[in-house]
């Protein structure tokens, strides 16, 4: 283990998912994608940057044709506990009569996906549905249904495989607890 990987490990205090159980559910929603949009040209959507990890290893795992594209926002607070989002990144490709297939890391309250779902349908997909890796459903305040799913996460603040604390432990291969005394 390099220098590198040996501080960001000292940092946690335990591990919640291995590098081997999320590659085995990669692989495993990987197929079941390839399965279900075999001959219809999809489209994966991702939000920068948390999606980056797992849209990596899911293309990877995906054996028919597909193209990726991706968005990047903002959260706005328009005062405490309320806030907005915006779209500071838009897709690149139309996604008019395409198969899309929205990838998110994680999904928490619902609230940013239902917003960007919107404004995705309005662009009139042949079909629009949600793959997330990692869920906290006791979060959610909106039903978003999910067609593909990897993960329920626990009710405690997680970093790694593209989770992050202040931009840092998005690069550990597998997600893990914080020691309660780390701050970056």
């Amino acid at each position: 283990m390099d220098t590198q990987a040996m501080r960001l490990d000292s940092h946690l205090d335990r591990v919640v998912l291995t590098e081997e159980e999320i590659g085995a559910r990669i692989a495993a929603i990987g197929s079941e994608i390839s399965d279900d949009y075999a001959g219809r040209d999809p489209l994966l959507v991702g939000v920068l940057n948390g999606v980056v990890m797992f849209m990596a290893d899911l293309l990877r795992a995906i054996t028919i044709p597909v193209g990726v594209d991706f968005m990047a926002i903002s959260h706005y607070a328009a005062d405490r506990g309320a806030g907005t989002v915006r779209i500071t990144k838009d897709l690149d490709e139309s996604i008019t009569g395409r198969h899309v297939l929205f990838v998110e890391d994680v999904i928490d309250t619902g609230l940013t996906l239902n917003y960007l779902l919107r404004a995705l349908r309005t662009r009139e997909p042949a079909s629009l549905n949600v793959c997330v890796l990692f869920d906290r459903p006791y979060r959610r305040l909106i039903d978003i249904p999910l067609a593909y799913h990897g993960f329920e996460l626990p009710d405690e603040f997680v970093v790694g495989y593209g989770l992050d604390s202040n931009g840092h432990y998005r690069n550990l291969p597998y997600v893990g607890v914080l020691k309660p005394d780390v701050r970056l």
